[in-house]
């Protein structure tokens, strides 16, 4: 059986999107004769936690453990919300920002190049060069973000003869939150020359999304395949729907996510028809900007807000399937066509029909449609998405709501390893 070590951040008890990717696909990669090592800092700073996902790493796995130095611990010291906010990728319009907020952005993108877990990088490829060489495995593959993860990669490879596979789970420097760590021209340019250092390197580069894989593709001519997040067929208690017309938002809700033409067209909705005003709820699960909020409260809807904090991945599988209504929202920008948030996966098996908003062109919009699993709206079109609920809410009272997907499987959790593992196969060493 074919080897291969796995370089991530994210692992139980880490919570969110990031931990699953790599979790589901080390589950499934001896199915297909590749047998997975996992390396992982020793004492990582997890801003969200979900220990239940810890009975998902499979009992036979080998998993390396190496210190790591991560600058966010100290300056929790200072400001645990303040750190926790911005390591987990929350950050204020920068009119909203306080001068501690505005500090640690700047240091944490001119100073900690490319993140704040570069300081993982020199001891993990000494660790990991003498690990594979004496355990004879020549295939490694680094997943990020953290971007750093891929500079171990970088170092592995100029040291000894591996095939290095890079996984980019968010693209670098085009990614949505970069703009806002005020970056001085050095260290745009550093940025710049690590990323492509990296991806002309690398002897197979993985994206998620197809908007990423075209971006990656103007900077090398390396092999770049799409291979999105997925979804897993899990078994949890199933709830009964929601008895109230709920449109549920699960996971972060960042203050950009904030499409004030969805809040009024659902304020007029309110105002036009009775029966939508006494039977409409917004779910709400997970972290929620102050903008959002202060956007719903302008709108005059917080008395149908259900606020509920972070949960667990089987708790927000439940809150997905009882929902009436799935909201998906992605910052209305020209660099977040390329994002494809790993819930929509979830969204898509749930049998709940999906709401999604977001720029034009982008990615989310090309997997809605293909899978008949929702509508896809740009943030503009406020008549349409009102349409869109009132159809919606016309088929819950009537008891007929419900969606009707169409060829889901290649975006089965088992599908995409096996993809993953003949890409392992047929990687050339460059």
């Amino acid at each position: 059986m074919k080897k291969v070590l796995i370089v991530t951040y994210y692992w139980p008890p880490a919570g969110g999107p990031g931990v699953q990717r790599w979790l589901k696909f080390v589950k499934f990669l001896p199915e297909f004769g590749v047998k997975p090592i996992v390396y992982i800092p020793e004492n990582p700073h997890y801003p969200l936690q979900d220990p239940s996902l810890n009975s998902e790493v499979p009992e036979n796995l080998t998993i390396l453990k190496n210190a790591i130095f991560e600058p966010y611990s100290a300056a929790g010291l200072f400001s645990k919300k303040n750190t926790e906010t911005i390591s987990s990728g929350i950050i204020p319009e920068e009119n909203k920002q306080g001068f501690l907020q505005k500090l640690m952005l700047f240091v944490r993108g001119n100073f900690f190049i490319p993140d704040a877990r570069k300081f993982w990088v020199k001891p993990s490829v000494k660790f990991l060069s003498e690990y594979l060489e004496e355990n004879q495995i020549d295939t490694v593959i680094t997943t990020g973000p953290p971007h750093s993860l891929h500079l171990i990669g970088l170092g592995l490879k100029k040291k000894m003869k591996i095939k290095w596979i890079a996984d980019f789970r968010d693209p670098w420097t085009q990614i949505g939150y970069h703009k806002k760590l005020k970056l001085l021209p050095f260290a745009r340019r550093k940025h710049e020359r690590l990323e492509k250092e990296v991806l002309q390197t690398a002897d197979q580069i993985i994206t998620t999304s197809f908007t990423t894989k075209k971006e990656f593709e103007e900077l090398t001519n390396r092999p770049i395949e799409v291979i999105t997040n997925g979804y897993d067929r899990e078994k949890i208690e199933q709830k009964p729907l929601d008895e109230k017309f709920s449109l549920a938002h699960i996971g972060s809700l960042l203050s950009e996510r904030d499409p004030e033409n969805l809040w009024q067209a659902i304020k007029e909705l309110v105002l036009e028809n009775e029966d939508f005003a006494n039977n409409f709820e917004l779910k709400l699960v997970g972290a929620v900007g102050e903008q959002v909020l202060g956007s719903i409260q302008k709108w005059g809807l917080r008395a149908y807000v259900e606020k509920i904090g972070y949960v667990s991945h089987s708790e927000a599988l439940q809150l997905q399937k009882s929902a009436q209504v799935l909201l998906l929202i992605e910052i209305d920008r020209e660099e977040t066509r390329g994002i494809i948030p790993g819930k929509i996966f979830e969204y898509m098996v749930s049998g709940r029909p999906i709401l999604a908003v977001g720029p034009e062109k982008a990615d989310i919009e090309i997997l809605v449609k293909k899978t008949n699993s929702g509508a896809f709206f740009q943030y503009s079109q406020k008549e349409e998405i009102k349409a869109f609920l009132l159809q919606c809410f016309e088929e819950f009272k009537r008891g007929e709501l419900k969606s009707h997907p169409i060829g889901l499987q290649e975006f089965s959790r088992k599908s995409l390893t096996g993809k993953l593992a003949s890409l392992i196969e047929k990687t050339d060493l460059n």
